[in-house]
């Protein structure tokens, strides 16, 4: 099966995708594109995986990953060894030839891109990293490498939708004592019980944050089990693990 890669046209010609687990060779829990190396999958098939993604999205080009700890900081990718990756949740490139690559399943994937200005960036936005700024601080260090974020597109990819995610009154609590009007993105569930709509939160971050162009995809990784993988899915079926899907985005290398 060919991998698939999902684009958004906000981003146009900037090499990106969102990848699910449609292409891969894992088997088993982790059946298709696993590029989780922090799940209990085969080292060497999820390397495999990985090399098939990055393939996908831009040939030839350096595979970057961070050490994600569903926190805000973001970091100016570099070629580091894959044992010495930074502990982060965002980075950001100038460079040609370096593909930013952020793992989820469920979180909220978010590629960025100034294309006048040669600068992207890619976002693990998970609620605790979403509410405490990781795409703000993304947008901060884009600016650093010369982006504007006028000129900033921004693309929400697969991750949970409302229907499917459901939390306690404690959950929604946190985001309205960080705002108030961050009870628009709750919804009254069973008793004690909420449903969050993250993407339109993290969209609403973007904008608020001047981000004009923000492209949210709509794609639930809990619901379709043949295009994602879903923590949360995992956890309800009691299965021992979970695979993760990557987002890619990165710079053309000059002819």
């Amino acid at each position: 099966m060919t991998v698939e890669v999902i684009r958004s046209g906000l981003l146009g010609a900037v090499p990106h995708g969102f990848l699910g687990r449609r292409g891969g060779v894992s088997t088993g829990v982790h059946a298709g594109l696993n590029v989780g190396l922090g799940s209990d999958d085969d080292r060497a098939v999820v390397v495999e995986n990985r090399r098939r993604a990055g393939d996908a999205v831009l040939p030839d080009a350096a595979l970057v990953t961070v050490y994600q700890v569903h926190g805000r900081d973001c970091v100016i990718a570099d070629r580091w060894p894959e044992a010495d990756r930074p502990r982060a949740d965002a980075m950001v490139t100038d460079r040609p030839g370096l593909l930013l690559g952020i793992l989820t399943a469920d979180c909220a994937p978010v590629l960025l891109a100034d294309a006048e200005a040669g600068v992207v960036g890619a976002a693990h936005a998970g609620w605790k990293g979403a509410l405490a700024g990781v795409t703000d601080a993304t947008i901060e260090t884009m600016e650093r490498l010369g982006a504007q974020r006028d000129r900033i597109a921004a693309a929400i990819g697969p991750c949970i939708a409302r229907p499917s995610y459901e939390v306690d009154d404690a959950f929604a609590r946190r985001f309205e004592d960080a705002d108030p009007a961050n009870e628009r993105f709750f919804t009254a569930g069973r008793v004690g019980h909420h449903r969050f709509d993250l993407e339109a939160y993290v969209a609403a971050r973007l904008a608020a944050a001047g981000i004009a162009r923000v492209d949210a995809l709509g794609l639930d990784t809990y619901a379709d089990e043949d295009r994602f993988y879903s923590y949360r899915r995992a956890t309800h079926r009691g299965e021992p693990d979970y695979g993760r899907q990557i987002s890619l985005i990165g710079i053309r290398s000059s002819p």
